[in-house]
């Protein structure tokens, strides 16, 4: 599943593929990221990709109660961060589309220049990378 085949956004997106990998389901997923999509709510800040990619891994390294630690999420979310960072040059969503998705004329960039295509592999990369933390963990 990649950003826009199916009418999700790109913190959706990877939120719910990743879910679904693991087989785990929740009536939360992929709602509880929709609001991080564009990077977040169109505020220019960072990928939603990737913030839907540390959602992810806390399906894994959350914690349930106060009492646990945070150690865990906290290196995973940090390797993510590396390592997308690394892959793509930037974090935050106006930097990596050259657009800002807050105005029209944003907004109208985005769809004269198909980067629903540039989102797609963002959360396709973030996908791998969450993946790749995952099991080396």
């Amino acid at each position: 599943m990649t950003c826009c085949d199916n009418d999700l956004y790109c913190a959706e997106t990877v939120l719910k593929t990743v879910a679904d990998n693991h087989q785990i389901q929740s009536p939360l997923i992929p709602r509880i990221a929709t609001g991080l999509c564009s990077g977040m709510a169109r505020s220019n800040g960072p990928c939603g990709a990737m913030t839907g990619g540390i959602l992810a891994l806390n399906l894994f390294y959350g914690r349930d109660t106060p009492a646990q630690g945070v150690e865990r999420s906290y290196a995973a979310v940090q390797e993510l961060i590396e390592r997308f960072q690394e892959a793509h040059g930037n974090l935050h969503c106006h930097d990596l589309l050259g657009c800002d998705l807050n105005t029209a004329e944003g907004q109208q960039c985005y769809r004269d220049q198909q980067l629903n295509r540039r989102c797609a592999s963002f959360a396709d990369k973030t996908i791998e990378l969450v993946e790749a933390i995952i099991k080396t963990a």
